[in-house]
């Protein structure tokens, strides 16, 4: 393994770390809601069924999402540009079976890494743990097990 230390961006890191913190506090303090990313829109699928009080702020959190790279690009931050390793059946099947495993662990890597660490959840550094061996575990079994690898 090499680190491509040309493409090290420390400040744009930090930055993008404090937004994140600053987003998930704002949203627990003001409205004492967990920033996790799967059981907003979760939750804003299951009450598309009917009418919900938390409807508003869940939309506006996600459409932030999406337009946060539109407006960088307006202000003419350059994004990396996309890359993608393998062919959009794999992507499909692994977004299913991340959405599969928010829904069996009760949140996303948003909602137990940052938010429930933050409030020292036992449940979300157990979650978090897992997350990260995983990771570690699936880089490990396709670069060095299956040899594949970009």
């Amino acid at each position: 393994m090499t680190i491509d230390w040309p493409a090290f961006t420390p400040g744009s890191a930090l930055t993008g770390g404090l937004l994140i913190g600053f987003a998930a506090a704002f949203l627990a303090l003001t409205l004492g809601r967990v920033a996790g990313i799967s059981g907003i829109l979760g939750s804003l699928l299951v009450s598309a069924r009917g009418a919900s009080a938390d409807r508003g702020w869940r939309i506006a959190f996600l459409v932030g999402l999406v337009l946060a790279p539109a407006v960088a690009t307006l202000a003419a931050v350059p994004l990396p540009p996309v890359q993608t390793l393998v062919d959009w059946p794999w992507l499909v099947l692994a977004g299913l079976l991340v959405g599969l495993g928010t829904r069996i662990g009760s949140g996303c890597t948003s909602g137990h890494g940052v938010c429930g660490l933050a409030r020292g959840s036992l449940r979300s550094l157990a979650a978090t743990l897992t997350f990260m061996a995983f990771g570690v575990g699936t880089v490990w079994l396709f670069e060095h097990a299956l040899r594949v690898s970009p």
